[in-house]
């Protein structure tokens, strides 16, 4: 113990020394470290009992063996050998002579320099020269300080958070002022200075400004914030940056997440005596789920007599808030469902996000109850097959996107209702192309040109021999060609007709001049397919002989040009390229101008640059202290990452050796005339 407080006390002197600097409540350091010395004498002396004088005999003689222990305990429940080393150290205790003294040797060097140090430090602390300023004169003092000065210094900052109420998220205070939010959270900031500004103003990254308020000394101003930002303090009429470049990362919302749990496959087959369909999902939100529905969707029918009901229920789920299972055992027989039909399901979930919920959807899952199978008829000559393939049932869908687009169109701009209409034609060209090969129509005759026309001899105008002969060549011959009955034929030929039209309007924007075309279509394909069938003969695959002296031997005139021409690569006028390159070595001028264009275009496509906050935040860096390299590299560091991606090399042919030079320099004498 008294080791304790000389190694202590010393101390107390340079908390009176403290406390005298101070002449306030540092005064209650005095008591403060006597407590603490007295404290630490007194634990020093509750830690002497048996073991520490067991542990001190044994350091003391080292006839002791480190057995001095056993004395503490009984015999009785010492096991024999320890009962005999025991009874050998109670004999040499007895016989030991002098006593040792066991008490812990004066740390005479360690008091010492504790002394020492403490008289030091508080020598030092004495002759520090004194700085007081009079309580009456320290607010004029402030006030005499001119706005924007730098004796303007921020001394306390404190942001209250308040996340959205859906969020469930409590409200807290920050004491820094980078931080990180969730979305649209509520933010209030309130800043304290070491004088009195004439004005404060918050100016984020995207040139936007808020204005703080003075109220009870400090400077208070509030913002909801929906993404993250970068903002810096100003001070004063000249404006004045009062701390460096600050970050706010916003957290958002996620959409909730979906896990099919049944059925395990998007397209299951009903199975024998099957009277339900078991599904099961998972959802999971980041801040809580809503409402849950589920789409049933009925397709009934068969090529283009589809019928389709579609109907929605809402769907309970079990488990907490923001993870939940939902399961529901579907009655087909309740659905309607029969032989040939398909049952669609899909679920959506939404969250609680305010003011407008996210949604998500799942994959559409199908339960298909396969028709019966036909029998094929016998007794004809040919292969029977039905008149129209499935494909061909999609007519009827072209109808309802075109509807679909009609009714969005005051939603949609007028490029993206161009582009939707144009999609719709594509698909009304590629059903038109797969009817027209029941009258062999070809389905590249629409990406031909004038160039690749023939010549035709002029004495031959007018003969229709030599113009099918030039222009154009057989598709239907009478053994291998599909036997269509004419009325049949002429049928096809209308509802093909009525498809150019439609696929005409579609492709020049106009949905509701092609809805008339496409109905017709429609119309007058359910009358082909009121055809009961089509005959395809069974002829054998027949092919010409091949002439041997024709092979190799046409004309390869401007096939195989004499050499290519490389052009060199154009390169995207990126403005970080050009910013990258001349950080290096770019004159000051020429630099700024490059950073502004930089900036610019940074500002313009931030949603699309990767950590577009990090890189305003270098670019503020360098701009602050030009002569800093390490933030200049920290700079290129950044554009590197927004560089277009160099284009590729033309790899140089390999180089033949004499058997594959002898061999090119034969085909160049075989092309000689």
């Amino acid at each position: 113990m008294a080791i304790a407080l000389g190694l202590l006390l010393p101390w107390l002197l340079v908390a009176a020394a403290i406390a005298w600097r101070v002449q306030a409540w540092a005064w209650l350091l005095v008591p403060a470290a006597t407590i603490i010395a007295i404290t630490g004498a007194w634990r020093s002396r509750q830690g002497i009992d048996d073991a520490w004088v067991a542990r001190r005999l044994d350091a003391s003689d080292k006839n002791f063996e480190d057995s001095a222990a056993l004395l503490l305990q009984s015999p009785a429940q010492l096991p024999l050998l320890a009962q005999w080393q025991r009874d050998r150290i109670a004999s040499r205790l007895d016989q030991l002579r002098p006593v040792p003294d066991l008490r812990p040797a004066w740390p005479h060097r360690a008091m010492l320099t504790s002394a020492v140090a403490s008289l030091a430090i508080a020598l030092a602390i004495a002759w520090l020269p004194t700085r007081t300023v009079p309580d009456a004169g320290r607010r004029a003092d402030a006030a005499s300080v001119p706005a924007g000065s730098t004796a303007l210094r921020l001394v306390s900052q404190e942001i209250r958070i308040q996340p959205p109420s859906y969020t469930g998220l409590p409200a807290r205070t920050e004491k820094k002022l980078p931080t990180r939010v969730p979305e649209n959270s509520r933010l209030a900031w309130t800043l304290q200075f070491s004088g009195e500004p004439s004005q404060v103003t918050l100016v984020f990254h995207d040139g936007s400004r808020l204005a703080l308020e003075a109220t009870d000394g400090a400077w208070t101003g509030s913002r909801t914030l929906s993404k993250s930002t970068l903002y810096r303090v100003l001070l004063g009429s000249d404006q004045q940056p009062a701390s460096a470049l600050q970050r706010i990362d916003v957290v958002a919302d996620k959409p909730p997440q979906i896990r099919v749990l049944a059925p395990d496959r998007s397209l299951s087959l009903l199975d024998a005596g099957q009277e339900t369909w078991s599904l099961g999902f998972e959802a999971s939100d980041d801040f809580g789920l809503g409402a849950a529905q589920l789409r049933i969707t009925l397709a009934q029918g068969s090529g283009e007599n589809i019928t389709v009901s579609a109907r929605t229920m809402s769907l309970p789920g079990k488990g907490d808030a923001r993870k939940r299972i939902y399961r529901h055992q579907l009655d087909l027989a309740s659905s309607g469902f029969a032989v040939g039909d398909d049952l669609v399901v899909r679920l959506s979930v939404n969250d609680n996000r305010q003011p407008a919920a996210q949604t998500t959807r799942s994959a559409s899952f199908i339960l298909r109850w396969p028709p019966e199978t036909g029998a094929e008829a016998t007794g004809v000559e040919g292969m029977i097959k039905r008149t129209l393939p499935a494909y061909f049932r999609s007519q009827r869908q072209i109808i309802i996107d075109s509807e679909a687009l009609l009714a969005e169109r005051r939603k949609l701009s007028a490029e993206k209702f161009l582009q939707r209409s144009d999609e719709i034609g594509v698909d009304q060209r590629l059903l038109r192309l797969r009817y027209g090969q029941f009258l062999g129509e070809e389905t590249s005759h629409a990406q031909e040109t004038a160039e690749d026309a023939p010549e035709v001899d002029a004495t031959a105008t007018g003969d229709a021999t030599s113009v099918v002969e030039a222009f154009g060549h057989i598709h239907d011959e009478a053994e291998a060609a599909t036997l269509l009955d004419p009325d049949t034929r002429k049928l096809l030929k209308s509802a093909l007709d009525e498809m150019w039209q439609s696929e005409l309007h579609l492709r020049q924007g106009n949905p509701q001049k092609a809805l008339p075309y496409e109905y017709r279509a429609l119309r007058l394909i359910k009358q082909v397919q009121n055809a009961s069938r089509i005959y395809l003969a069974r002829v054998g695959l027949q092919l010409p002989p091949v002439d041997e002296t024709r092979r190799m031997g046409g004309d390869r005139s401007g096939a195989n040009p004499a050499g290519f021409a490389l052009s060199p690569a154009e390169l995207d006028a990126s403005p970080a390229r050009r910013f990258w390159q001349l950080l290096e070595g770019g004159t000051p001028a020429s630099l700024d101008a490059v950073a502004n264009e930089f900036e610019t275009w940074l500002r313009a496509n931030e949603g699309s640059v990767p950590d577009a906050l990090g890189v305003f935040a270098a670019m503020d860096a360098w701009r602050s202290d030009r002569a800093c390299v390490a933030c200049a590299e920290k700079l290129r560091e950044r554009l590197w990452q927004l560089l277009p991606a160099p284009v590729p090399a033309i790899e140089a042919r390999t180089v033949p050796d004499a058997r594959g030079r002898a061999y090119l320099d034969a085909l160049q004498e075989a092309r000689k005339p």
